[in-house]
């Protein structure tokens, strides 16, 4: 925590999950349902979320109403075992990574290990400058993109960061800068 000219540490390691509904009542893009908010009531729903906590979060994604087939029919998606099989194997891939480093994973990572663990070529350099300035994203938002990028590559097995991880990243940031740019 840095307030005035003190800096003082509290040791922490936590995940946030959290949910929001896109207006106060919880309608506005739903194709479904008229959302009742005039934009005034909206703008003032989604400002209640700070764009610099929004920074901290890493992955802002919208979620559609389910529909009722596609919850009475029978699902086929990855299953949950091949899941959990694949995030196994990527913390694997950073517990290596990252032996003798005093980092546990992807998210542990400072902007210096960030630079040195997350190097991505020029297609991908292309993608991160055009989010920066159409996006308006911060430069901790870069670091969390890279971050993100860097875990998408092992989640697929992969040992360099390509471009479509990278995109991949940045649509998860999308959100943040949708309402509250």
């Amino acid at each position: 925590i840095s307030r005035a000219a003190a800096t003082v540490s509290y040791p922490a390691n936590f995940m946030l999950v959290c949910a929001m509904n896109p207006c106060p009542c919880g309608y506005f893009g739903d194709p479904n349902h008229r959302c009742r908010c005039t934009p005034a009531q909206i703008q003032r729903y989604i400002s209640r979320i700070s764009g610099p906590l929004l920074d901290r979060i890493d992955i802002h994604i919208e979620v559609p109403a389910v529909r009722y087939r596609e919850l009475a029919s029978e699902r086929r998606g990855e299953s949950s075992q091949a899941i959990r099989e694949r995030v196994q194997t990527a913390r694997q891939i950073q517990r290596e990574r990252f032996k003798g480093t005093g980092i546990r994973c992807n998210a542990d990572m400072s902007s210096k290990d960030i630079r040195r663990y997350c190097a991505v070529d020029e297609r991908s350099q292309e993608l991160l400058r055009i989010a920066i300035t159409q996006l308006g994203l911060s430069a901790r938002a870069y670091d969390r993109v890279l971050k993100l990028s860097r875990t998408i590559a092992d989640l697929e097995g992969s040992e360099r960061i390509k471009p479509e991880h990278v995109s991949e990243a940045i649509q998860y940031r999308g959100l943040d800068r949708q309402y509250w740019a």
